[in-house]
């Protein structure tokens, strides 16, 4: 089942997204999907998912973030709080209204902000190893240490001429994504193309290095939303897998106490990109929890 390719027109350019619309007799709420940092897009983090959501009878609309995938490249700073606003800006462009909403990694910080700001609006939400839950990006004794050196390779450059060098070589870039998805069968021939060709492109770089400029400070992460999770009195799934190098799974369980309505799917040999590493599990459980509210 394909989606259809759309776009919307915002202020500030043209934005490209996906919808799977339901096979089955509409059950009356949307599901909007964010995709993460990196070489990432709405069909390469949520076509599996978003087509077992029509399936099941909803509508789901994924759009590519600025500068990723087929929307056009921001022409301002991509901050995370200027992420948070265009989520915002793409609702109300569709007029979407008490929407499920989820996110993975960045796209899950956006959730999270959007949520806080415009909880009438969304009737529950999701959070797939999601970034904005904890002052640090790794979880070990030494994180802080590994935060200063992540910062200064942010700030020298290096980082994203790493990030860049990556695309160029096939073998380099298999190798990062069995970093991502612990499982090696999910990382097929087809996946890898599909990685390498948004990789190519170059915008989703740009805009991800300066995402990290603005996030990755030499002490902590810039945006922690632990404190107000109290605010957030809708329910809540948490999916974090137990291989995760880029999100602690610390932060996931801290998340998950302090929110009023909270169910942590905590699956253990999983990495980052989680709905792909283990999309059978992780696909159950989003479309019971979908189904239940």
């Amino acid at each position: 089942m394909k989606p259809d390719r759309k776009t919307c027109t915002l202020e500030w350019g043209e934005v490209s997204y996906l919808e799977w619309k339901p096979l089955s007799a509409p059950r009356g709420q949307d599901v909007l999907l964010l995709h993460g940092g990196g070489v990432d897009s709405a069909h390469l983090s949520w076509a599996p998912l978003g087509r077992d959501l029509a399936r099941k009878g909803y509508r789901v609309i994924a759009p590519d973030a600025p500068g990723y995938g087929g929307s056009d490249a921001a022409p301002w700073p991509v901050t995370q709080r200027r992420l948070d606003e265009f989520v915002g800006e793409f609702v109300a462009a569709l007029e979407l209204d008490r929407y499920v909403l989820g996110g993975l990694s960045m796209g899950g910080g956006m959730a999270l902000g959007h949520t806080l700001e415009h909880p009438e609006q969304v009737r529950a939400l999701m959070l797939f190893a999601s970034y904005g839950l904890s002052d640090y990006q790794f979880d070990s004794p030494i994180s802080s240490a590994l935060q200063t050196v992540t910062w200064a390779t942010v700030r020298s450059g290096l980082l994203d001429a790493v990030q860049r060098g990556y695309a160029k070589r096939r073998s380099w870039m298999e190798r990062s994504l069995h970093g991502a998805i612990r499982d090696p069968e999910r990382i097929t021939d087809a996946l890898v193309d599909e990685v390498m060709q948004e990789a190519e492109k170059g915008t989703a770089f740009t805009a991800f290095t300066q995402w990290q400029r603005d996030q990755i400070r030499w002490n902590r992460m810039a945006t922690n939303h632990l404190d107000r999770l109290s605010e957030i009195d809708l329910p809540v799934l948490i999916v974090q897998g137990g291989r995760d190098s880029a999100v602690p799974v610390s932060s996931a369980r801290a998340a998950a106490a302090r929110l009023s309505d909270a169910q942590l799917l905590l699956i253990d040999d999983a990495g980052h990109w989680i709905q792909r590493d283990q999309p059978e599990e992780v696909g159950r459980t989003v479309i019971e929890f979908v189904q239940g509210n």
